[in-house]
């Protein structure tokens, strides 16, 4: 890679195509199932401290949100649960495992137009056959130099993927929705965190804001991109091309 020039790294879900949209449409289908049985909102924050629990076991995913729908249904019914409200639950998470990927507005042609100046890179976490099967179908595999599933975003994994690439922390542009998993860990290391956010934040991502941070910057679209990234690093040929 090309040491002169930034590094840009794009998140997948919820930046590049849809994704939380889904879960919270899940969501609600579970919540219908299981309202003979307890108060939507209770139930609700049931199954966020059961993914909590168990993001350590499973992982990020829809099957891990798959088997949390489930162990929260037995929960919350005492174990009452009927056999057809469980079936009905996989089936939800097989749905969720083979929709269509759907890209966000601009996507498609803003890598295409920046991945003729720069390097990039795509991390995202989850499970990994899901990933590399949405990475797969979003029709933007070859724009990138680099694909990386991993199983957390944290200051560690990025600093392990910076030096298998050689990649110095100040040239490495990290564009996501999640201020925890995208931004964050990248100011701490050293890196620039653009935020881009979704209209919809899981609560296990949701984090302060850095304000003030000299290299965290927010913008309201990807469609920002070029422009900014000419802005920050002197390169006209960004926009101009």
């Amino acid at each position: 890679m090309m040491r002169d020039l930034p590094v840009l790294t794009f998140d997948a879900d919820d930046t590049l195509w849809h994704n939380e949209s889904f879960f919270a449409l899940t969501e609600e289908a579970f919540t219908q199932l299981l309202a003979p049985y307890t108060d939507p909102a209770a139930l609700r924050e049931r199954l966020i401290q059961t993914e909590r629990r168990n993001l350590g076991v499973f992982g990020y995913g829809v099957k891990g949100y798959t088997l949390s729908m489930i162990e929260t249904a037995i929960e919350v019914t005492e174990g009452a649960v009927p056999a057809l409200v469980l079936q009905s639950l996989l089936d939800l998470g097989k749905e969720m495992m083979a929709h269509p990927v759907t890209l966000l507005d601009g996507v498609a042609e803003v890598l295409e137009q920046v991945a003729g100046q720069f390097p990039l890179m795509l991390i995202t976490k989850g499970d990994l056959f899901h990933q590399e099967d949405k990475v797969a179908r979003s029709g933007l595999a070859d724009l990138f130099t680099a694909v990386e599933i991993v199983s957390e975003k944290d200051t560690g994994t990025y600093s392990r993927l910076l030096a298998r690439h050689g990649i110095p922390p100040e040239q490495f542009v990290m564009v996501g929705n999640s201020l925890r998993s995208d931004v964050i860990p990248i100011l701490e290391i050293g890196g620039w965190g653009v935020h881009i956010p979704y209209h919809l934040t899981w609560a296990h991502e949701q984090a302060p804001e850095p304000l003030g941070h000299p290299r965290y910057v927010r913008l309201a679209d990807i469609r920002d991109i070029p422009a900014w990234v000419a802005a920050q690093f002197s390169l006209k040929s960004v926009v101009e091309d």
